[in-house]
């Protein structure tokens, strides 16, 4: 097994791409790797190469062909709880998510400061490495759902909201093939009513989760499991 991690291509020059201090301590005094020791260096966008240590630096031996990514782009919005959107950017990226949207909604106004987003950025990239993929989810600014709908979505896109206490059908009857699928979870509180409505009105389908009432921070991994075991199938 090799090791697998994220660098700055930018820094690419003859073959040799320098790595942090950060990267240097953690492949020769965490894992231990020696100079001339293999890892897989990943630029984050799909690709992937084998690579070896010298000195400061990682040298480009081959590329590889592998990927472990869904087959259509995941976009998950998703409305900011008081606690634990950590866990969700990081199960949600080992899920094969493509995109992220902090959602503002009017039950849940949460609005993160500049250093949690970055937070959530670090978090992204480490789970794209445990998780073994080649992409780094996109995170997003948070944006008001109300806007998002408003804008309206991409041509191609095939849009889902989770909603409890209504009788709607289950995501997994629900899903088909497209080349891009988006699912918006809302806040601890629930959606509101207009929310919903103006969802429905920009072509969201509306969806059960099941017929128990999950957390914000349950709600998103269910339904990127579903979308995940549809997909596969």
């Amino acid at each position: 097994m090799y090791y697998r991690l994220l660098l700055d291509f930018n820094t690419l020059e003859n073959g040799l791409i320098a790595l942090t201090s950060e990267q240097s301590h953690y492949l020769k005094k965490v894992v231990r790797l020696k100079s001339h020791d293999h890892f897989i260096a990943l630029n984050g966008q799909g690709q992937a190469w084998l690579a070896e240590i010298i000195d400061n630096s990682a040298h480009l031996l081959e590329a590889i062909n592998e990927t472990t990514e869904l087959p259509v782009q995941v976009n998950l919005m998703v409305a900011i709880p008081k606690n634990g959107f950590d866990d969700i950017v990081r199960a949600a990226t080992e899920l094969g998510v493509y995109r992220i949207i902090p959602l503002l909604t009017e039950r849940g106004l949460v609005n993160p400061s500049p250093q949690k987003i970055d937070r959530w950025r670090k978090i992204a990239r480490e789970a794209v490495e445990q998780s073994e993929r080649q992409i780094i989810p996109i995170i997003e600014e948070p944006q008001p759902f109300l806007a998002i709908l408003k804008r309206g979505v991409s041509p191609g896109t095939t849009c889902y909201i989770g909603v409890t206490r209504r009788t709607v059908d289950p995501l997994l009857s629900q899903l088909q093939t497209s080349t891009e699928i988006t699912i918006a979870i809302g806040p601890e509180g629930g959606w509101t009513e207009a929310e919903i409505e103006q969802a429905i009105a920009a072509d969201f389908l509306p969806v059960s989760l099941g017929k128990r009432i999950l957390r914000t921070i349950t709600a998103p991994l269910v339904a990127l499991a579903i979308i995940n075991a549809y997909l596969d199938s």
